[in-house]
This record gives structure tokens, C-alpha cells and sequence, in this order.
């Protein structure tokens, strides 16, 4: 039976079949070891932007799939050696696009059942998890609690059935975050300019996005930062459905 590369339309047919049992199957009842990127349910919202976000698969430009399966070779390897793929997703203020993809990472090594993949977020300087995108996230199906504070500690939740992951503007380096043998996503071109070297980062991948920054303040804020995210979220998809291929 041959296989289907990701960004198919069969394949976005096949996982659209598997986002429907994602939502229907009860939750899975809440287990201490459990963590959010385990196989496990996804909320329903999110689930159904999932399953929203499949067809977009097959529009993933040519040179975006070099970046995109750099990453997935990376996580296949550490699974193949028996060690977490760690991922730390690098912007210059931890405030937007780098929280927005680790959280779209976990969501799509959830949605695939993949184990042991870690991801982190950071920057080269803090502020805090932007507003805007966290309110994004939301609309996108996650259930975030907001604590408040100058760089509030948010608690994101991928699943009834699991803890969540705490989202907060910190550097890369600092203490929460993986030392060695981690990937280093850098998702700004600034960040990337400004870190010539990341130390301990076992890999460093350039996956620039164009910053929904430029649209605060807009009639378009809303659409700008929605849009940045199914892009974000469509090509982790694409990432963890290459690596779920070649780990079967």
C-alpha cells in the first residue's frame, strides 16, 4: 500500500476521519503522568479548528516544507535514539509568534499521539505573552486561565484530560527551558540575525513568520493574528503528520 506524504488531500481526508473520533471518544480519564502531548482528547473547539485546518496542508509552499521537514528529521532521530525531542521555539520578545508555535506543536503532536515531544518557547529579551494572540488562541479552541500581571503566567490547555502548559515571556536560555540537545525554531528573522549561536541547541532551524504585530490597533487586528495562527498551526501539522509516518 503506498504511502501518503503529507499535504496529500488524502491524507487531510484520513486525519479528518480521525479529528471526528478525537471528538466524539470520551476524554480520557485525567492520569498525574499524563502530559499535554500525549495521545489524548483535544478540547472539542480545537479539535474542530484542527479538522478545519487539514486542507490547508496542500498549500504549504515548496521552500516552507524544506524548514518543516528539517524539523520533523530532527524529532525522528531523537525518537529513534530513546530521548524526548525537545523544542524551543525562539522570537526576539517571547510574546507572539514563538508562544503561538509551541503551543500549535503540542496541539499537533497530540492530535497525532506522538510521545515524548517537548516544547518551549523564548526570546532575547522578556515582555509578555501578547493579549492579542492569547486571545487568538482562545478563539482557536484553547482554554487559557489568565492570572494577570505584568508578564502573567498563563495556563493553556490542550485537553479536559490533561494539565496544561504554563506560557510566559522568558529568554531562551532561561531556566524552564531544555540546556542541550533541543532544536532551536527560530520563528523571527530578527531573532535569528541576533543569535548567531544558540548554545546547547543540538539543530537550528530558520522558520521566519511575518510578525501580526504590524496589525494592532486595526480593523483587521482580529483576522491578522487568526490568520497567522492556521498558518502556524497548519504547518505543525505537517510536521508531526511526517514524523507519525516515519515511526509507525
Amino acid at each position: 500500500m503506498p504511502v501518503t506524504r503529507p499535504g496529500s488531500l488524502a491524507l487531510a481526508l484520513t486525519l479528518a476521519l480521525g479529528c471526528r473520533a478525537a471528538i466524539t471518544e470520551p476524554a480520557t480519564p485525567p492520569d498525574v503522568d499524563l502530559v499535554p502531548n500525549q495521545a489524548t482528547t483535544l478540547h472539542p473547539a480545537l479539535a474542530r479548528t484542527v479538522e478545519r485546518l487539514l486542507p490547508e496542508l496542500d498549500t504549504i509552499p515548496a521552500e516552507r516544507r524544506e524548514a518543516l521537514d528539517a524539523l520533523a528529521e530532527f524529532v525522528v532521530e531523537a525518537k529513534a535514539a530513546g530521548r524526548p525531542a525537545k523544542l524551543i521555539f525562539i522570537c526576539t520578545h517571547n510574546s507572539r509568534r514563538s508562544h503561538i508555535s509551541q503551543l500549535w506543536a503540542a496541539t499537533a503532536a497530540a492530535w497525532f499521539g506522538l510521545r515524548d515531544i517537548e516544547t518551549f518557547s523564548g526570546g532575547t529579551e522578556v515582555t509578555a505573552f501578547n493579549p492579542r494572540a492569547v486571545a487568538s488562541m482562545k478563539r482557536a479552541g484553547f482554554v487559557i486561565d489568565e492570572p494577570g500581571g505584568d508578564n502573567p503566567h498563563y495556563q493553556v490547555s490542550l485537553s479536559p484530560a490533561g494539565p496544561a502548559l504554563t506560557a510566559f515571556s522568558k529568554t531562551w536560555d532561561d531556566p524552564v527551558n531544555p540546556r542541550d540537545a533541543f532544536a532551536a525554531v527560530m520563528t523571527c528573522s530578527q531573532a535569528d540575525e541576533s543569535c548567531p549561536f544558540v548554545r546547547g541547541a543540538s539543530s537550528r532551524i530558520s522558520l521566519p513568520y511575518d510578525d501580526p504585530k504590524l496589525a494592532d490597533g486595526t480593523a483587521e487586528e482580529a483576522q491578522v493574528y487568526d490568520q497567522r495562527s492556521r498558518q502556524i498551526a497548519a504547518e505543525m501539522l505537517y510536521v508531526f503528520g511526517v514524523v507519525s509516518q516515519k515511526v509507525e
